[in-house]
């Protein structure tokens, strides 16, 4: 007797049979020996003869599956199966993977002299570059500010008609307008929290004169702009992020232009701003710096310190900073600016300038570390992409969790 060439569970060239007499256990079964660690890559497997018979799969099931492939590799799943293509388009995709808790983080990022966006995959091995921002020149050449949530990625700048802010849908890769911000601003802090971003402070952006203390809350499955508590302080050039369930607001400079040392956070249990006095009181500041470059790792809070090149992360408890090291870029250059310093899930992604000799100049280099807030000096190392001949500086950077 002649064994069968069975087809693995993970290859989908063949079609799946289809089924729906799978229990939950069965289900949570099969996608426990799918073939693909926590970032969606293959674990090295290679299909093998065997006499077994594939189980046939619901549909249900199969898409469950094809869920937890990395986002970086749903191109080719769309020219396989035309289901799955309509599920991605309609976000049905990630929905499934918010509810299976599978979410990898991918870098969006636009390089000085560039004109589209490049997306990269967690560990930098693939790119593509978005389609151009449909705007003019007005808003191309400006200052921009940037965050994702959900699958959306924001950019907000002003065109020659005013504010705007577009908005681009990773399941469609296409660009929109909309919906605009309660109050359009500029210079403004940002975070996100699953399905959710918030907004605080900045500048106005009808005559670049007012600085706000207004937030807002915006919901990426409604695409709907929520208004919160005014903050303590107004503030523009501040950073934000999010921890301990809270939205944090750091730094910035007052209607005065003085550098403030000073956060606050908004607790959305009780609906109020709470203010940390001194909280940058161990970090020089500069008012031709950049925004306090912060990232949030773990739970924990940390900056890079652009006039000194070093790593320090926040000690709740005594409102004070621990020095971890140098870092492997020249952040003090130009003051933190063109710098991207950002939470890569459980990993600090840190992108810069870096050069051998005064002789040559400056290239991109992109560089990762896993942060311990218990050791001295932390380890960098650094990623080899082909990507990196784009300008150094980098102008605006986010990381989208999908």
């Amino acid at each position: 007797m002649t064994s069968k060439k069975a087809l693995p569970v993970w290859s989908f060239g063949g079609g799946i049979c289809r089924s729906s007499h799978h229990s939950s256990a069965e289900k949570m079964r099969i996608l426990e020996l799918s073939p693909f660690d926590g970032n969606g890559s293959s674990l090295g497997q290679e299909p093998q003869d065997a006499d077994y018979v594939v189980p046939c799969l619901s549909d249900e099931l199969e898409t469950m599956i094809l869920a937890r492939f990395s986002i970086s590799e749903h191109w080719k799943l769309c020219c396989l199966n035309k289901r799955f293509l309509t599920q991605l388009k309609s976000g049905e995709i990630y929905k499934i993977r918010r509810e299976i808790r599978f979410k990898e983080p991918s870098v969006f990022m636009l390089a000085s002299g560039e004109r589209n966006w490049c997306a990269f995959d967690p560990h930098f091995m693939s790119c593509r570059k978005l389609p151009i921002i449909p705007s003019d020149y007005n808003f191309e050449c400006g200052d921009k500010e940037s965050f994702s949530v959900g699958t959306h990625l924001f950019v907000s700048g002003k065109e020659i008609d005013g504010p705007v802010l577009w908005r681009y849908k990773l399941e469609t890769n296409e660009w929109f307008k909309g919906p605009p911000m309660n109050n359009p601003r500029c210079l403004f802090a940002s975070a996100s929290c699953d399905i959710f971003a918030f907004v605080a402070g900045g500048l106005e952006t009808t005559n670049c004169t007012e600085i706000l203390s207004s937030a807002e809350k915006y919901n990426s499955e409604t695409q709907s702009w929520d208004p919160l508590p005014s903050m303590i302080q107004k503030r523009k050039f501040c950073s934000g992020c999010h921890m301990d369930n809270k939205f944090y607001v750091i730094g910035g400079q007052d209607e005065q232009k003085n550098e403030l040392t000073c956060g606050e956070f908004f607790d959305e249990e009780t609906n109020r701003w709470n203010l940390i006095p001194n909280m940058l009181k161990d970090i020089p500041l500069s008012p031709s710096g950049s925004p306090p470059l912060i990232a949030i790792v773990n739970n924990e809070l940390y900056t890079l310190d652009a006039s000194s090149n070093e790593l320090k992360v926040y000690l709740k408890g005594s409102n004070t900073w621990k020095k971890l090291g140098p870092v492997p870029v020249r952040a003090n250059d130009q003051g933190g600016w063109g710098v991207a310093f950002k939470s890569l899930g459980n990993e600090l992604l840190l992108i810069g300038a870096t050069c051998v000799s005064n002789s040559q100049r400056a290239l991109m280099t992109i560089y990762t570390c896993c942060p311990n807030p218990n050791v001295e000096k932390l380890q960098w190392r650094q990623i080899v992409c082909s990507s990196t001949n784009l300008s150094p500086f980098i102008r605006n950077c986010a990381v989208m969790l999908a």
